[in-house]
């Protein structure tokens, strides 16, 4: 926990501004971001403060794997459907806004605007998948 860090007080549901979505896992949060890039664009974060993914290691995979569940759950939760359509991932440091893990959900996809499909580029030097 850093008390500095506007993720971990999210976690530790110590900002009442922040709604938080239904999340299946204890040790995961999830909200909407606050500027939107797509209809549907949520954050998935960890409670344990993970400082970015460059510092994932091996043991972090089934993490990982839970943040993409919970981003595909909330994504059916609020009647979205089509998993073709949706781009998942994360900003590649120094293209962090905030140093705590957290995973970009967004849909639909084929929405994004011309920013934000360079923003969330698939796999570019900036946003992996």
């Amino acid at each position: 926990y850093e008390a500095t860090c506007v993720f971990c007080r999210i976690a530790r549901r110590e900002e009442p501004r922040t709604a938080l979505l239904p999340c299946q896992y204890e040790d995961l949060v999830c909200f909407r971001d606050i500027k939107p890039d797509a209809p549907h664009h949520y954050l998935v974060v960890p409670v344990e403060h993970v400082r970015n993914c460059k510092t994932l290691k091996k043991e972090h995979i089934p993490l990982v794997k839970k943040m993409m569940e919970v981003g595909k759950k909330v994504l059916q939760h609020n009647n979205f459907s089509d998993m073709n359509d949706v781009r998942m991932g994360f900003h590649w440091p120094p293209f962090c806004s905030i140093a705590h893990l957290h995973l970009h959900v967004l849909a639909p996809a084929s929405q994004l605007g011309f920013f934000a499909r360079l923003l969330y580029r698939v796999n570019s030097y900036w946003f992996i998948t």
